[in-house]
């Protein structure tokens, strides 16, 4: 049984393509007529002009992918079932973090694609992001939140690019930045259940700091601090695309 047995069985409720985030990855993906979705989850960023096939340890996460989704091939990241070049590119969307062993999985991805698009978080951005800094900073001990920084990760793809992708104001992925600017939507358990970091918390930890932040929106003390948010079209919390490989 993989994490996401347990903690993803209500994700594809919250968790969707948001068209700016998908643009940022397919234009680093560029004209790869095949790709190799690795930990793909419910399928989100995968487009239906391109030959896709998506790899995905859990059978709670596949059983989950949309009628007439890519095929889905259950396995992990560290030992991807497929020949030595067999894809024009490899993608990894916000799951790195999760990985056994990320160099591993990466080396796996150099060696069935010519090209690697990888998009993560910068977990030392996220730390100080008011969600986890003020309400749930134990969000920081979770293993699963420390992944290596965009730069290491490029370095361990021999020199890729790293670019920022900023989180628009109206973002529709409910990803763990997703609601920066609309804070109320943190109060709702089902967006919690559909971050990978709020699944892994306590219970009691849960609902200690959801009542925090509850209270900090009745009484106006988020707005007091943070109002200025809820006017800006994005923001940059640390979300990387790293891009490596032949284009």
């Amino acid at each position: 049984m993989t994490r996401y047995d347990t903690i993803g069985r209500t994700y594809a409720r919250t968790r969707r393509t948001d068209p700016r985030v998908a643009r940022a990855i397919w234009t680093a993906i560029g004209d790869a007529r095949t790709v190799v979705n690795v930990g793909a989850g419910t399928g989100s960023y995968e487009r239906g002009d391109r030959r896709v096939v998506a790899v995905e340890p859990s059978r709670t996460m596949i059983g989950q992918r949309a009628r007439g989704a890519a095929p889905a091939v259950q396995a992990w990241a560290e030992a991807l079932p497929f020949a030595d070049g067999a894809f024009d590119a490899a993608l990894a969307v916000l799951t790195i973090h999760h990985w056994r062993d990320v160099e591993e999985g990466l080396r796996e991805m150099q060696r069935v694609a010519r090209r690697q698009v990888v998009f993560m978080f910068n977990h030392v951005t996220s730390n100080e992001f008011w969600l986890v800094a003020e309400y749930f900073p134990e969000v920081r001990a979770l293993e699963t939140e420390k992944p290596p920084a965009p730069a290491a990760v490029a370095a361990l793809l021999g020199g890729a690019r790293v670019e920022p992708v900023a989180v628009p104001a109206d973002c529709v992925d409910g990803f763990g930045g997703c609601f920066w600017n609309r804070p109320e939507q943190y109060l709702d358990p089902a967006v919690q259940d559909g971050m990978s970091s709020f699944a892994q918390l306590d219970a009691e930890v849960r609902a200690r700091g959801t009542e925090r932040l509850r209270a900090d929106l009745e009484s106006g003390a988020w707005d007091a601090r943070h109002g200025e948010l809820r006017g800006l079209a994005e923001l940059d919390l640390g979300y990387r695309l790293v891009v490596a490989g032949v284009p």
